[in-house]
């Protein structure tokens, strides 16, 4: 019973001498990390006023933001008396098996170093990844925030931005939309080009210098495939691309422009 008794008044002194310690460590959390969060926009500013551009911005804020959190960890270390040189030896083990584990996301922070120190694209560049194309909207620590045409929001790792080709429609200020259709070999080319070019005439997307350009890019063996590339600005991407094909769909109709089919084997004329 003395044992129990002993036992129960250190628990009650270790609980009496730490309580105070845990609360006031649990404030300091508290308001430590909202005054972080608040000082992002501060910092913002700063970056902002500093000269420094929407591409590296967010990665240095993140960044500090991170630091902050590391001096607060050590702060609330401190408040509950925790000796760390105690612990170096179980805090190195912990920080090698965490670095194994993030090895990953390690390399994405690697990565968005490279990719802000070789800037292949910055924010708001028009780029293409593994056939996903959109606006950058900002470069974070691990990885690039992306947003499609189509309202999507693409979360990309920086490691495959910079072990993936990279499309950056953003460097040359204008793309190019290739639009191939398919006509039998017995109706005029000359007829089709000059009623392409006239639907696409009046789409204001479509730059007037680089020139559209129509051709024929493939004998097949039954049609003929035409190409057509009008230029455009990257942002126009996807409504440029639906109005053209809709344009054309209507000229060919308007226009009794016949249309290849692949089913079936038939021989026909060759028209001029």
């Amino acid at each position: 019973m003395e044992k129990i008794h002993t036992y129960i008044d250190l628990a009650t002194e270790k609980i009496i001498h730490f309580t105070p310690k845990v609360i006031i460590a649990i404030i300091v959390f508290w308001l430590g990390y909202r005054l972080i969060k608040k000082l992002e926009k501060p910092i913002d500013l700063i970056f902002s006023k500093a000269g420094l551009t929407n591409t590296i911005r967010p990665f240095l804020i993140s960044l500090v933001s991170f630091l902050l959190y590391v001096v607060l960890f050590f702060i609330l270390a401190g408040i509950l008396s925790i000796n760390l040189s105690v612990f170096g030896s179980i805090i190195a083990a912990s920080v090698f098996a965490i670095g194994m584990s993030l090895q990953g996301s390690l390399g994405n922070f690697a990565s968005g170093l490279l990719v802000l120190s070789l800037k292949p694209y910055e924010a708001d560049d028009y780029i293409q990844v593994d056939d996903k194309f959109g606006k950058v909207d900002k470069i974070d620590i691990f990885n690039t925030v992306v947003s499609t045409p189509g309202n999507k929001t693409l979360i990309i790792p920086n490691a495959k931005m910079t072990s993936e080709i990279i499309t950056n429609y953003s460097k040359k200020s204008c793309i190019l939309l290739d639009i191939t259709v398919s006509i039998p070999y017995e109706e005029s080319f000359p007829r089709v080009k000059q009623i392409i070019e006239d639907c696409l005439s009046d789409v204001p997307e479509i730059l007037k210098e680089p020139k559209l350009e129509i051709g024929i890019t493939k004998f097949e063996s039954h049609s003929v495939t035409v190409s057509v590339w009008p230029y455009i600005h990257p942002k126009h991407y996807w409504p440029t691309t639906f109005k053209v094909h809709e344009n054309i769909k209507r000229a060919f109709s308007e226009n009794n422009v016949k249309v290849a089919y692949t089913e079936g084997f038939e021989l026909g004329k060759i028209g001029n």
